[in-house]
């Protein structure tokens, strides 16, 4: 298997086509490559099955529909530098998905079997001004209703949530296993309520809490005062739980309210994993948690410290 990995190219520009027969798997990283050079080294790669672009600029159209082999792509933008704004990809059959500053558009992703997707923020104000990733995300949904394998990051949860409280509707997914990768509060609550009542073919849930570059809460905030909304009232349980309004303030009870809203939403799940990260964790959870869970008795339910510290720049590994 030939694998080729360029970093730090400030422009990779072929001047001729390129000849790769043999290249199964290709990691561009901090690239200038134009949507032009993309599709030349694409053209001589007829057996790539494994690309991977990291922080790639000047790309804005990513089609791979000629790329008939090609089954696994990564995609991850954790800058201020915009990624792909659409990608046709009809045969990658494994997807990740990590993009920041422009929204972007899963044209055709027909294949997918498994996707893993969050959206990364450093100009919070394009999210308090303006609608257009609350739109990007309910598309990305759309594109994923037939995906049985999905993992969503806190930022793609936030913005759900803000769909959710705002009223507007999210489509019916067939997904078996999910992942959510997130920190347990209120800000992530109406997105991962919704999900699991949209999901009524859930199998398997691991919610793992993880260190990322979160949208401040108070942005969250703005924007639904912008909207006319009352912030309080929009992240007011139905049910009356009173959840953590900062991501450090977890304590036991709210990672039991957390499961309580799962068993009560997902009606056929099986089995449901919780790694919570011991960096922010401050409470005895084997004492004060499990006891608590014994009577879900047709849930396997399993919470446990992680050993492991999710970083941001982990997350598309």
């Amino acid at each position: 298997q030939l694998t080729y990995k360029l970093t730090f190219s400030d422009n990779f520009t072929p001047k001729y086509s390129v000849v790769w027969t043999s290249l199964r798997k290709l990691y561009l990283s901090y690239c200038r490559v134009s949507d032009e050079s993309i599709a030349k080294i694409l053209s001589g790669c007829p057996v790539l099955e494994n690309l991977t672009l990291y922080v790639c600029y000047r790309l804005k159209v990513l089609d791979l529909s000629k790329s008939l082999r090609l089954t696994t792509l990564q995609v991850n933008h954790n800058s201020c530098v915009p990624g792909p704004t659409q990608i046709i990809a009809p045969h990658v059959h494994s997807l990740r998905f990590r993009s920041s500053l422009l929204p972007s558009t899963l044209v055709d992703v027909s294949s997918l079997t498994e996707a893993k997707i969050d959206i990364c923020f450093y100009h919070v104000k394009t999210l308090v001004s303006a609608d257009v990733f609350q739109v990007m995300v309910l598309k990305m949904l759309e594109k994923l209703q037939n995906v049985e394998k999905l993992t969503f990051g806190g930022n793609f949860l936030q913005v759900l949530s803000l769909a959710e409280v705002c009223g507007v509707p999210l489509p019916m997914l067939k997904v078996k296993y999910l992942a959510l990768e997130t920190m347990i509060y209120q800000y992530v609550i109406p997105g991962i309520e919704r999900l699991l009542q949209n999901s009524p073919c859930l199998k398997k849930l691991i919610i793992r809490t993880r260190e990322c570059d979160t949208i401040g809460g108070e942005h969250l905030d703005e924007y639904l005062t912008t909207r006319g909304l009352n912030p309080d009232q929009c992240w007011r349980s139905k049910d009356g739980v009173f959840w953590n309004e900062f991501r450090w303030d977890v304590e036991s009870k709210n990672v039991t309210s957390l499961v309580e809203l799962v068993v009560k939403n997902a009606k056929t799940l099986e089995k449901m994993i919780i790694l919570l990260n011991e960096r922010y964790l401050r409470f005895k959870f084997t004492e004060l948690v499990l006891p608590t869970l014994a009577h879900h008795n047709n849930v396997s339910i399993n919470v446990a410290l992680s050993t492991k510290l999710w970083k941001s720049y982990e997350w598309c590994e």
